[in-house]
């Protein structure tokens, strides 16, 4: 039998091949112990990239030392810089799960991170205030008006907020639909697929960004639909497909994103584009009225 090789190989570059194709090739020539530990790091790469050394190596039933020693056999000098190449490409979804982790390291009352998370929805709301762009605003609430038929992209908790906002542009729009419903992203595919020319697309995508919602935005805008986005910035994958883009802030250190600005920038359109609608006294008052049945009165005999 061909005893395994123990020597390490040569240092990482950054040109060289990625930790999981080195560990691939390295796996005829791996002890049992290390390929233990290869074979977790293939099946699990971002589980990994978020394991300390100890919990990697008591995932794989081995010691710390036969953790390390698994590291430096790649070529890296240790197991932090083992976490970072193998994080490489998840920096986006990685991100929440650090900050979260170095939270959690600090000692906080419940009352502080009350006030640490109202703190930081202020301070994302000043930034997304301060970073409005006039000709953007003014082309996004024109198009949701000028608009035959409005349809609303929206996957994951952006589904929720793609509810939201159908809820308050159908008061002032003729037809204006949410597409993410229970039959997921082939169901809006289908749907997307009747757009025609005169119709909007509304989509909401921030971090961590779902590719399905890019996908769909792209395909839609191919046929020649607008495209109005709701984003957290520039670099965002959604913007570079969009024809308007508005952006809201949404970094938060315990979740991948917060909703709070981007909810606050949904209102802001919605009351934009009431201030504008020609009808929208009408509309309001005809809503009003429809819903009274449903409401609570004062009684005045009480």
């Amino acid at each position: 039998m061909r005893k395994p090789q123990t020597e390490s190989l040569p240092p990482m570059s950054q040109s060289d091949l990625s930790v999981v194709e080195r560990i691939s090739e390295m796996l005829p020539v791996l002890s049992d112990a290390h390929r233990r530990l290869a074979d977790y790091v293939l099946a699990k790469p971002f589980k990994v990239a978020v394991m300390t050394i100890d919990e990697f190596a008591s995932a794989c039933e081995v010691s710390n030392a036969t953790a390390n020693r698994f590291v430096r056999r790649l070529g890296l000098p240790g197991y932090p810089q083992f976490r970072a190449l193998l994080a490489q490409g998840f920096e986006d979804a990685l991100a929440p799960v650090e900050r979260l982790r170095l939270e959690r390291s600090r000692t906080a009352s419940a009352a502080d991170i009350f006030a640490a998370s109202l703190y930081e929805d202020q301070r994302n709301f000043e930034l997304t205030r301060m970073s409005l762009s006039a000709e953007q605003c003014e082309r996004a609430v024109q198009a949701v008006i000028d608009a035959q038929r409005i349809f609303i992209i929206g996957f994951g908790s952006s589904g929720y907020l793609a509810g939201l906002l159908q809820r308050n542009l159908a008061v002032h729009c003729n037809l204006v639909q949410s597409l993410a419903t229970l039959g997921g992203v082939s169901e809006a595919a289908r749907q997307a697929s009747r757009l025609r020319k005169g119709d909007l697309v509304i989509a909401i995508c921030f971090p961590r960004y779902l590719a399905d919602t890019v996908t769909l935005v792209k395909t839609v805008r191919a046929n020649g639909i607008g495209v109005l986005a709701l984003t957290d910035k520039p670099t965002s994958p959604l913007a570079t497909h969009a024809d308007i883009c508005l952006y809201a802030r949404s970094e938060r250190q315990y979740l991948s994103n917060s909703e709070t600005a981007v909810l606050g920038l949904i209102e802001a359109l919605s009351a934009a584009v009431a201030h504008r609608c020609a009808d929208s006294l009408k509309d309001v008052a005809q809503l009003t009225e429809s819903v009274m049945p449903w409401l609570t009165h004062r009684d005045d005999k009480a």
